[in-house]
């Protein structure tokens, strides 16, 4: 009579469902995702520091700048300097004029822009890839070899020293982009949405109004944004074509306030930059995810 043989019952293993592997990552890819992170800090630390460094030096008091370590972090904090900065010098003003500037140029930007990219891209006519070519041409153009031609025209024709002598030229300069980012948007706009509106008896007016312009808002904050930083910082231009202390813009006044006292109040100073450097910075913060949204849905694609 043999014993019965006992067997011991297999380990249940649970089905792998399909279309489901089991990812194990690599050393290398954990060295190299270790790597990325560690320079995406460093860049956010550099970039970071001179902006929080101004911040917090705006609020120092001149002794505590002057007889300290600039770079160590204040002991005493005091309104004081933003007082001065606007009693010394004419920052309300220069303030006005870079908002008058800004919003004019970006304004004059997006209605060109977009115009020119409807007219290219969704109208077409004949030679209008030559034409494209020829707006995408002006951004290797540099600004420096219109100052001449410009300032004489200027003053011929009674532009000089007026807040348009800055619009115009920002503006033309930052056209060949805008035009450039509104064509990729419209390129992916679907055709079918045109031709229904124009069986309903809509024409290209209608069509731009009421179609392209409220699906294009993405794509207008987007050039108004990145054409913002530049003119609200333009340097250039305003010390070329303005010659009253009326219509100087922050980058002129910031520079006649830094050659006033900046060797005797640097704190007060300071104080200036961050006042010119905090609104942009919230509407930029603010609209951020509807300027990369605007790039994804244009610039990339295009």
């Amino acid at each position: 009579m043999t014993s019965p043989v006992l067997t011991r019952p297999a380990e249940h293993t649970p089905p792998t469902q399909p279309g489901k592997r089991t990812v194990t990552r690599s050393p290398r890819l954990r060295a190299q995702r270790t790597l990325l992170t560690v320079t995406v800090i460093v860049i956010v630390l550099v970039q970071v520091y001179p902006l929080a460094w101004l911040f917090l030096t705006s609020f120092r008091t001149a002794a505590d700048f002057a007889g300290g370590n600039p770079f160590a972090f204040p002991s005493e904090f005091t309104l004081d300097n933003y007082a001065r900065a606007f009693a010394t010098g004419n920052l309300g003003l220069n303030i006005l004029n870079s908002l008058i500037v800004t919003l004019g140029a970006s304004a004059l930007i997006v209605a060109a822009g977009m115009m020119a990219a409807f007219a290219l891209q969704v109208l077409g006519f004949r030679f209008s890839g030559l034409v494209r070519a020829l707006f995408l041409l002006g951004i290797i153009v540099p600004v420096q070899i219109a100052l001449v031609p410009l300032f004489i025209d200027y003053s011929q024709v009674g532009l000089l020293d007026t807040h348009l002598s800055m619009i115009i030229p920002l503006a033309a300069f930052a056209l060949p982009m805008a035009v450039y980012l509104f064509s990729s948007f419209y390129e992916y706009i679907p055709r079918e949405m045109y031709e229904a509106a124009s069986l309903d008896g809509a024409g290209p007016y209608r069509i731009f109004t009421q179609i392209t312009f409220p699906l294009s808002l993405n794509t207008i904050i987007t050039v108004v944004l990145v054409n913002s930083i530049f003119i609200w910082n333009d340097f250039i231009f305003a010390n070329t074509f303005v010659l009253s202390d009326g219509l100087k813009t922050i980058p002129l006044g910031l520079q006649n306030y830094i050659g006033a006292m900046g060797n005797t109040d640097w704190t007060a100073t300071f104080a200036a930059v961050c006042v010119t450097v905090t609104p942009l910075l919230l509407v930029f913060l603010v609209l951020n995810k509807a300027m990369i949204s605007g790039l994804e849905s244009g610039a990339t694609k295009g």
